[in-house]
């Protein structure tokens, strides 16, 4: 279907009583902002005539910079499943641009779509399908967040085993509401750990659609009495939350992953994308497994990749090739976890994947035995590498990794690494329970 314009838009907020938009995008770390404007201030907002206080936005500007321009998508108008106060109230995302109409290099909104235009360029446009993951918790009587849950469910259990099961069901109800096209929703392995599946789309859209899931499953959540987390790794000795994203390259209509007359029927373009991401994994690590709490998350044993490889179907290595051929031929890169920009880290991915076409990179041969099995010496004999083992190495990888980081763009990438070095530094310097449990009486 056509995209919504400006005329478009102005004759929607009419026609369903619009009084309230939410003009809404993400800082640098991913953080969804939001700047609520009266209906009859939308023809402005259209016009890309909305200044906002850019300085207080996380990697924006300096405060001595701080005007900035909130440039709506027509095309995500959005009505929102719920009222307040009676109002009747829609959304939309936003590009952020400079006072002079120029783009603002710290969007990551825009980034994506920079990437993306890259890859039209080369004929190209990329399709991407996200498996975000979350935990359902309890709240205090302030409140606040906890990991407490009656919850004793597990895989695709069918019978309700606490208030989830009635929260995701209305997150589904919501999100259709608001077009999603819901594909699937199931518990997951972990006790309190939900998924909600939603259909692939290119890469800005599913980047947008992200954003807004992550927004509307914490509302729904609150509703319920419950706290909503995409935090990676919130309890230990349990699986934490991923966020499996599937990709494709289209060329018009034919997926240029597929290629019938290849023993696997993966053509060259896809075998290059693969040979892409793995070069380029350790630094796009950083962006898609931003927090110090992600890297809990990475490591053997709870179903997380840890081991650079790819293969068919398995799903010990970080690149897993699904069964599908055809138009829905794609690849699964494993590693990602739903705290990340989902702007940027699909910029990063795609970027590796043009990366490796441009280069022909060849991947070595799959992996199709069970990885976390194997003994160190096994896997060093058949070249199998590591992803990183803390945000602190992530960082260092980037900082090595020039293609990565012209994805990001130098103002993204520098304001991105100089937040994450403040997070790491006051990590590290921290004294956590665990060392007073493990040292106070011993030494």
């Amino acid at each position: 279907m056509p995209k919504l314009q400006k005329q478009d838009v102005l004759a929607l907020a009419r026609e369903e009583g619009v009084t309230e938009i939410r003009l809404q995008f993400t800082d640098i770390l991913g953080v969804i902002k939001n700047v609520a404007i009266p209906v009859d201030q939308l023809p402005k907002a259209l016009d890309g005539q909305l200044l906002f206080d850019g300085s207080s936005i996380e990697g924006f500007v300096r405060i001595e910079e701080s005007d900035m321009l909130l440039v709506p998508d027509p095309g995500t108008f959005v009505l929102l499943p719920w009222s307040e106060d009676g109002s009747r109230i829609a959304r939309l995302m936003c590009d952020v641009y400079n006072p002079d109409g120029t783009p603002f290099a710290g969007c990551p909104r825009l980034a994506l779509k920079r990437v993306a235009a890259e890859a039209e360029a080369m004929g190209y446009v990329m399709n991407a399908g996200v498996e975000a993951e979350f935990f359902l918790f309890q709240r205090d009587p302030d409140g606040r967040g906890t990991t407490r849950t009656h919850d004793q469910a597990s895989y695709f259990d069918l019978a309700p085993m606490d208030r989830g099961e009635d929260a995701r069901h209305d997150m589904v109800l919501a999100l259709e509401k608001m077009g999603f096209e819901v594909e699937a929703s199931h518990h997951e392995v972990a006790p309190a750990q939900h998924e909600i599946d939603f259909k692939y789309a290119d890469a800005l859209t599913t980047a947008d659609n992200l954003v807004t899931f992550r927004w509307v499953v914490r509302r729904i959540a609150l509703k319920h009495g419950l706290h909503a987390t995409f935090m990676p790794k919130p309890i230990f000795g349990i699986n934490g939350s991923g966020m499996h994203t599937h990709q494709s390259l289209f060329r018009g209509n034919e997926n240029a992953f597929f290629d019938p007359s290849t023993p696997n029927q993966l053509s060259a373009v896809c075998m290059n994308y693969i040979g892409g991401l793995m070069t380029h994994a350790k630094a796009i690590t950083a962006v898609c497994n931003p927090l110090v709490n992600s890297y809990k998350r990475l490591v053997p044993g709870y179903e997380a990749p840890v081991y650079i490889a790819w293969a068919d179907r398995n799903r010990s290595p970080l690149i897993r090739v699904p069964a599908r051929r055809g138009l829905s031929t794609r690849i699964e890169f494993r590693s990602p976890d739903p705290s990340c920009n989902p702007y940027l880290a699909l910029a990063v991915m795609l970027k590796a994947g043009l990366d490796g076409i441009r280069k022909r990179i060849q991947p070595p041969p799959p992996q199709n035995r069970n990885l976390y099995r194997m003994t160190p010496d096994e896997r060093e004999m058949l070249g199998v590498d590591t992803l990183p083992g803390t945000l602190w190495e992530a960082l260092q990888e980037l900082d090595r990794d020039p293609v990565v980081q012209e994805a990001l763009g130098e103002h993204i990438y520098h304001r991105f690494r100089e937040a994450k070095i403040i997070e790491w530094n006051a990590y590290r310097t921290q004294v956590h329970p665990w060392e007073l449990e493990q040292y106070l009486q011993v030494f």
